[in-house]
């Protein structure tokens, strides 16, 4: 699926965890095109130049380089299309009150990340050593992978080379930045459901009577409940059951994740058997063709079915029960306009006029 406009204005995410790599997705040139004035300005560097594994996320500590104080800073967000980051407070309109405050953004080659502190070298004798802040100047990625339970690509990141250099050149582990935790508000009563509710058990599955021979099993519990929406007075029925115990297969969605996946699958497997099919055909049957021609053959057959079978379909679904009623109406309208027009034609009568000219009569006169 492509990318939307929406998508490419809002890019700026303040979640450290990468779900999909969909902003390596190439952005139309026409996104940059404002259409008002009250539009936003929308960026994104080239695909080649975007970075895939992100390992300067929101929540970390970055210093700038060419930063002489080594002013320590947080990331406040990212965005991944252009390749900027933007910091925790540091304003660019700082002291400018009719000014929007922005969030000064810097771009992802300048951020070293903090490391921690260190205990450096005395310079002097009887000076106390300095605690010296320890920054990455380069990052690398480790074993990159997909987490299946907290759904997001997860990978190590490792300090390849620090400024300033460690005595024992290891690369250094970084941690992830911890998130906060949510402050949770004590609930409102008068708005909110209280946990004693919650918590309440309020759903009582109704009690089936083996005694009368109905089972579940087979099928003669939603047979009574069909007949009893049909005929309420024919078989008595317990109206304060639950409904969705006997429509189960109504009420189960069809468009889950795991159905869908089993159509796929069964579609997948009767096209290959299909494919399987033609070959053997073919090769039952090569009458002086080699074995490459015979499966060409069949691959040109299976193809051309595949596509029948495409526009079968396509046909099927186009024929909804409005168009087929709309076409039977046009069909019988069709019909009565010709059977009036046949039967204006079969009772025309022409008066008696000079100059005309029967031609079965005057051939006869002609001859006679």
């Amino acid at each position: 699926m492509s990318l939307t406009r929406i998508q490419v204005q809002r890019a700026t995410t303040v979640s450290p965890w990468t779900r999909d790599f969909r902003h390596l997705l190439p952005v139309p040139k026409h996104f940059q095109n404002r259409q008002t004035w009250f539009d936003p300005v929308t960026k994104a560097v080239r695909v080649k130049d975007r970075i895939k594994f992100w390992n300067v996320v929101p929540g970390d500590q970055i210093c700038i380089r060419g930063d002489t104080r080594k002013t320590i800073h947080e990331v406040l967000s990212i965005n991944k299309f252009t390749n900027r980051v933007y910091l925790k407070g540091a304003n660019l309109h700082e002291g400018k009150s009719y000014k929007t405050p922005v969030n000064r953004s810097v771009h992802y080659s300048r951020c070293k990340l903090y490391i921690g502190e260190r205990v450096g070298k005395a310079t002097a004798v009887g000076e106390q050593p300095k605690a010296i802040s320890v920054f990455a100047r380069r990052v690398g990625v480790r074993d990159p992978h997909w987490d299946p339970i907290l759904y997001r690509w997860d990978w190590k990141r490792l300090a390849l080379a620090t400024d300033p250099p460690t005595e024992d050149r290891k690369n250094i582990e970084l941690a992830w930045p911890r998130q906060e935790e949510r402050d949770h508000k004590e609930p409102n009563p008068m708005l909110d459901t209280t946990p004693e509710t919650v918590r309440e058990i309020t759903y009582k599955p109704p009690v089936f009577s083996l005694s009368k021979m109905i089972s579940l099993h087979s099928g003669a519990t939603e047979k009574a409940y069909l007949r009893t929406l049909f005929n309420p007075t024919a078989i008595p029925f317990d109206m304060s059951a639950p409904m969705e115990v006997h429509l189960t297969k109504e009420l189960s969605n069809p468009h889950s994740r795991a159905k869908k996946q089993a159509r796929w699958q069964a579609a997948m497997k009767r096209k290959s058997t299909l494919f399987k099919k033609f070959i053997a055909q073919e090769l039952r049957n090569v009458n002086g063709r080699s074995i490459r021609d015979a499966r060409a053959e069949a691959a040109f057959k299976y193809r051309q079915t595949l596509e029948d079978e495409r526009r079968a379909e396509k046909k099927r679904r186009w024929l909804t029960k409005e168009r087929v009623a709309k076409m039977e109406r046009n069909s019988k309208r069709k019909a009565r306009k010709a059977e009036k027009q046949k039967e204006k034609l079969n009772q025309l009568v022409l008066r008696d006029a000079p100059n005309q000219f029967i031609p079965g009569k005057s051939a006869r006169r002609q001859e006679a």
